[in-house]
């Protein structure tokens, strides 16, 4: 499904819902919900929550467990569908997008608590200054696919492409001229924790960022 790339400027992209992709597995954590591990005395959602809101009109929370404890930071809570269930982001990508009540949808990774200020701004400006169907943060020469601002109408596409067995994330969204973001400045914002090791050095990170700055910022 293709857009209309004459159609897309920041007043047609209007307000966002964001979306918290909280619901894999975490086996390299040992299993441990990656979204509820502490940091700062925090769970990480709740850091990633906090950054995000103020950048949308909603914050959704993708989980497939612990959903009463999601619950308690306020949000609206969403399950993969049935047939997409733990078959990685883009099943919380398909469910944030059939829940949202806004033409865009803004996402951003459970462990993600150095999301920036001004991510949504920085989303929106690239989709309408390239054109694009949707944006897409760029690094370092990689995208980044769980930071991405993706049009809701193209639900029925994805909901196709995880019918048929895909489920890479980044092969999806290439499929529809992404807008490569650049955050040069936020180096920290990429780290994934995907281990207790990383869990560790994002701690550490933290500490040392605390001491210089009431944000927390690197």
């Amino acid at each position: 499904m293709a857009l209309d790339e004459s159609a897309i400027t920041l007043d047609s992209v209007g307000p966002l819902t964001g979306v918290v992709l909280a619901g894999g597995r975490a086996e390299r954590m040992g299993g441990r919900d990656k979204g509820l591990l502490s940091l700062a005395g925090e769970p990480l959602v709740a850091h990633v929550i906090r950054r995000l809101q103020p950048q949308v009109v909603e914050v959704l929370i993708g989980a497939n467990r612990n959903l009463d404890a999601y619950r308690r930071f306020g949000c609206r809570v969403i399950q993969d569908g049935e047939r997409e269930r733990f078959r990685g982001p883009l099943a919380g990508v398909l469910a944030a997008m059939l829940a949202a009540g806004t033409r865009y949808l803004l996402t951003a990774p459970c462990d993600s608590p150095w999301l920036p200020p001004d991510y949504a701004q920085r989303m929106r400006q690239a989709l309408e200054r390239q054109r694009a169907d949707l944006a897409v943060a760029f690094f370092k020469g990689f995208w980044q696919p769980m930071f991405a601002l993706v049009p809701v109408a193209l639900w029925d596409d994805l909901a196709s492409y995880l019918a048929g067995g895909e489920g890479s994330a980044t092969r999806w969204l290439q499929r529809h001229r992404p807008a490569p973001v650049e955050f040069p400045d936020e180096s920290a914002l990429f780290h994934n924790v995907n281990t207790p090791a990383d869990l560790s050095r994002l701690e550490s990170a933290w500490a040392i960022a605390s001491c210089s700055s009431p944000e927390g910022r690197l």
